[in-house]
């Protein structure tokens, strides 16, 4: 039996099972057999993308809103300003009439020679109708002749050989006519009068420099003038004056406030104060017989610590207040007297202070009071009023830089100056509307421009919708001035160029421009940045770890699938 199962020599050794394959080596640092999640990655990069829409949402919250403004038109304004100086036209006319009683009309005599072309109606009057020695007469008849047909037509008449009349006489009317009455003149010598007559008094007022300058322009910025009247009683004890301004005001003010209305919006107030004595001291002149005043003195004349001349609150903004003073002195300094440079004592007994007002002392017919009488309120009368009013009618034409007499005196000649009811004549109201239309032009070009290089310096600057208006409308204003002025209408340029100037002033002077709330770029993140730049960092440089550790991850489980894939 052993032999049976014992195994042969000669047969085949058995067979071994395979062997599994063995795995890849497995290094943890450079390796990894899970892929890596995305949790991680996803919340820093929301946090990271968080951050990032926050961003607009913060530079909206401090964005400034700006209305845009007419650059380029602003820049073609200041430009033609300067380049393009508005030209005013001016018509003149002159007329030669031989003073032949035969002559029967204008027509009929012949024109000796006009300077353009006529437009008096023809035959409408006579030369020897005008009688020479009545001014009034002689201006009224031209007038109603109907020389200028409502244009801006200036006529100049010369009446030759004219009778009555010595030496030679100029007039220039209240309204655009002037005359030269004479005798055996010369071509050249009419010529030089005529020319001296359209330019020196015609076209510059009768201004020797032919300009205002825009620092003594008494109209305020927004167009506006307030005439402030102030009746003041030094000493109250002695004797107390009151007025009715009531009757001045509708009666002699308001001619003259409508005539000026196309230049300036007049508006009038007046109050009484009491206790306003003087700030300078009096001396007693024996010759004069009474206390006296030096011109160098009268500086120091207006006592602003106790003359309160207050206004109204609609006085107030950019409104120019023009003070006129009427100052009553008490019994101790009565009569007051200004005395001149000269020595000789003023006939107004006033004076004016340039764009501030005018004084006018007035004393009482009686300098003496009777101690034991009663005080009672005085009215100022009628015959006191007007005149108080024609002194006071003077000083405001001067604060214009109009002459306040009824004198020029020429190169050849000493002219004579109708005065107007209204207190201004014609021609001088033309002179004023031409020269406040280049002043009130010039002046809305350089607030504007200047308000351009404002909003474009500061380009986080405030500019409301209002501001854009307000430029817009000034500059339509200013072109349609200039439109005016080169057609001839001064009224209507100088109301344009008023506006223009006031949009430019409200729109440069708006409170939101003077508001502190615009400041640069710089200073903005200056200010955000210590509150969002350390935790933006953070959360910027933990994205960028994030990511590169997710993508070390990755690379490493990529290195184990590749050598896994090999050892398989």
């Amino acid at each position: 039996m052993a032999e049976e199962i014992s195994e042969s020599p000669n047969d085949p050794p058995p067979e071994t099972p395979p062997s599994p394959p063995s795995e890849p080596e497995f290094d943890s640092k450079t390796m990894r057999k899970t892929k890596p999640g995305l949790k991680r990655l996803f919340l820093t990069f929301t946090v990271l993308v968080s951050f990032l829409l926050g961003f607009p949402f913060l530079f909206k919250s401090v964005e400034i809103y700006r209305s845009p403004l007419p650059f380029h038109d602003i820049d073609i304004l200041s430009n033609d300003v300067v380049s393009n100086p508005i030209l005013f036209p001016c018509h003149f006319q002159a007329i030669f009439v031989p003073s032949d009683p035969k002559s029967s009309s204008i027509d009929t005599t012949g024109i000796a020679r006009n300077l353009c072309l006529s437009l008096y109606k023809c035959g409408s009057i006579r030369a020897v109708d005008l009688d020479f020695s009545d001014d009034e007469s002689v201006d009224e008849a031209l007038e109603s002749a109907g020389f200028d047909f409502g244009g801006k037509v200036y006529s100049v008449v010369v009446v030759v050989n004219g009778d009555g009349v010595e030496g030679v006489k100029v007039v220039v009317g209240k309204y655009r006519h002037a005359w030269i009455v004479g005798r055996d003149w010369g071509v050249e010598e009419v010529a030089e009068r005529l020319a001296e007559i359209f330019v020196k008094v015609f076209v510059n007022g009768g201004r020797e420099e032919g300009l205002i300058h825009g620092e003594f322009m008494p109209v305020g910025a927004d167009g506006r003038i307030v005439l402030s009247f102030n009746l003041l009683n030094a000493d109250p004890m002695d004797w107390t004056y009151d007025w009715d301004f009531q009757k001045i005001d509708e009666t002699l003010l308001a001619p003259m406030i409508d005539v000026l209305g196309p230049i300036a919006n007049i508006s009038v107030e007046s109050q009484v104060l009491y206790y306003t004595p003087k700030f300078t001291f009096s001396s007693w002149d024996e010759k004069l017989g009474g206390y006296t005043l030096s011109t160098k003195d009268l500086p120091f004349f207006v006592n602003s610590n106790e003359w309160h001349l207050d206004t109204s609150i609609a006085a107030g903004g950019r409104s120019k207040i023009l003070q006129f003073v009427v100052y009553v002195p008490s019994a101790k300094e009565c009569p007051l007297l200004l005395q001149l440079p000269n020595g000789e004592i003023s006939k107004t007994n006033a004076f004016i202070s340039p764009m501030w007002g005018g004084v006018m002392v007035w004393n009482p017919q009686s300098c003496s009071r009777d101690s034991d009488s009663e005080l009672v309120t005085l009215i100022l009368s009628p015959e006191d009023l007007q005149k108080v009013f024609e002194v006071f009618a003077g000083q405001f034409r001067q604060l214009f830089g109009l002459k306040s007499g009824s004198l020029h005196v020429g190169s050849l000649d000493t002219y004579s100056l109708l005065a107007s009811e209204k207190g201004f004549t014609e021609w001088e109201l033309d002179f004023l509307s031409r020269q406040h239309t280049c002043f009130n032009i010039h002046s809305s070009a350089t607030t504007l421009g200047s308000l351009s290089k404002l909003v474009q310096s500061l380009p986080r600057m405030i500019i409301m919708d209002e501001i854009g208006k307000q430029v817009k409308f000034s500059l339509e204003a200013a072109n349609l001035a200039r439109s005016n002025a080169s057609l001839g209408f001064y009224d209507a340029s100088a109301v344009s160029s008023r506006q223009a100037r006031s949009l430019a002033e409200d729109a440069f002077f708006h409170p939101s421009i003077m508001s502190v709330s615009y400041y640069s770029f710089e200073h903005c993140f200056a200010v955000y940045s210590p509150f969002f730049l350390p935790v933006s960092m953070h959360v910027l440089l933990a994205a960028l770890r994030e990511w590169r550790r997710y993508k070390q991850e990755k690379a490493k489980y990529l290195l184990w699938k590749a050598k896994e894939k090999v050892a398989s």
